[in-house]
């Protein structure tokens, strides 16, 4: 580990069992229990975890995920019943697209291709 770098990342959500089988089957992340209010993952480049919250979600950070084919990302995040909020535009240095994960988490998918 290195002291001023990113190392981990939470995030809330309504539904765990939700949240689970959205990134698994988009993204193939792995999954460890914590209780009944927590779950890390892992697999997606950065570890991390969700917390269950009843409360309203308010996303105050865009997490940005790489995959050198955004079609391919786009349409798994699709089939994983994810919605896409900004479909596939183009930037400084890559192309990208938005999406919310079931519990309204927004997330954005980059490539440079």
């Amino acid at each position: 580990m290195t002291d001023n770098h990113i190392n981990y990342i939470e995030f809330k959500a309504h539904n765990l069992m939700a949240i689970k089988e959205f990134y698994a089957t988009a993204f193939n992340w792995i999954f460890t229990d914590y209780g009944p209010n927590y779950i890390a993952f892992s697999g997606s480049g950065l570890d991390g975890g969700f917390e269950k919250t009843d409360t309203q979600i308010i996303n105050g950070a865009l997490t940005v995920l790489y995959h050198s084919d955004l079609n391919t990302a786009k349409k798994r995040v699709i089939q994983a019943k994810g919605q896409i909020t900004k479909d596939i535009f183009s930037f400084p240095g890559g192309h990208r697209f938005h999406f919310t994960d079931p519990s309204g988490n927004e997330l954005a998918v980059w490539s440079d291709k």
